[in-house]
C-alpha cells in the first residue's frame, strides 16, 4: 500500500511551484486590509509642505493653466475663480471710470471707482477620507491631520487663525450636503484640538457643494475635501 501511494505522489519539483503560489496568494490576501492605510500614510504631505503653503501667498495661474495643482493627497487651490472674475471686471470698470472722471465732478468720480478686490488668502485643501455618510475620519487620513496639527503649532503659523471648511461633491440634496460638510469640518477641528491646536484659532464652517474644486466635474472625489484657510 505504501509503495502505491509513493508511486502516485507528484514529485517535489512539481509540487514546489504550487506551494509557492499558494503562499504568495495567502500573503497578498493578508496584506489587503493594511495596504490602503500604508499607502495613505506614505503619501501624506509633510508639515513643512503645509507650512510653506499656508504662510505664502498663492500666485495666480496662467490663463491656460489648471486652477489647482496636486501634491499627493494635498491640493493647492491657487485662486478663487469668483475673485479672479471680480478682479478682471474691476479693472475694466476702473478703466471706464477713469475716462468718465475727466468730465465728472470729484464726488461722482470717487463714487464710480470700485473698491480693489481682496487678494486670495493662503490656503490648502486636504483630501481627508471619512466613513460613508459619516463625519468619522478614516484611519488612513490620521497622518495627514497629525502633520497639519504640527504645521499649525509651528513657529511660523502659531499666531494665525484658520477657517476649517468642509466641502462635498454635488451628489445628494443640498441641505444634506451642507449638514454633512459642517459635521466634517467640526470633526477635523476637534481632531486638531485633541493634538494641541487651540480651538479658538479654528473656525469650522460647512460649505456643502457650493464651492466645487472642479466645477466641470461636480461628482469628482477632488470636490470632497477639507480646506484650511489662513484668516490673518
Amino acid at each position: 500500500m505504501n509503495s502505491s501511494i509513493e508511486r502516485f505522489s507528484p514529485p517535489l519539483g512539481l509540487r514546489l511551484p504550487v506551494l509557492v503560489s499558494a503562499a504568495a496568494a495567502l500573503l497578498a490576501t493578508s496584506l489587503l486590509p493594511v495596504l490602503p492605510a500604508m499607502t495613505a500614510r506614505a503619501q501624506a504631505p509633510s508639515a513643512a509642505q503645509m507650512i510653506e503653503q499656508l504662510k505664502t501667498q498663492p500666485t495666480l495661474p496662467a490663463a491656460n493653466a489648471p486652477r489647482t495643482r496636486s501634491l499627493r493627497n494635498l491640493t493647492v487651490e491657487a485662486v478663487n475663480p469668483a475673485a479672479s472674475t471680480a478682479t478682471t471686471a474691476g479693472a475694466a470698470t476702473a478703466a471706464s471710470a477713469g475716462v468718465a472722471a475727466a468730465t465728472a465732478s470729484p464726488v461722482q468720480a470717487a463714487a464710480s471707482v470700485p473698491a480693489p478686490a481682496e487678494p486670495a488668502r493662503p490656503s490648502l485643501s486636504l483630501l481627508i477620507q471619512f466613513d460613508f455618510n459619516s463625519a468619522r475620519v478614516k484611519p488612513e487620513s490620521q497622518q495627514a491631520l497629525a502633520n497639519l496639527a504640527a504645521a499649525l503649532k509651528s513657529e511660523e503659523l502659531k499666531t494665525f487663525r484658520f477657517a476649517v471648511e468642509g466641502h462635498t461633491d454635488a451628489q445628494g440634496r443640498a441641505d444634506y450636503n451642507q449638514k454633512l460638510s459642517q459635521q466634517r469640518a467640526d470633526a477635523v477641528r476637534d481632531q486638531l484640538s485633541s493634538q494641541g491646536v487651540a480651538s479658538a484659532r479654528l473656525s469650522p464652517v460647512g460649505k456643502g457643494s457650493s464651492e466645487l474644486a472642479k466645477p466641470d466635474e461636480p461628482y469628482s472625489a477632488e470636490n470632497r475635501r477639507v480646506r484650511i484657510v489662513n484668516m490673518d
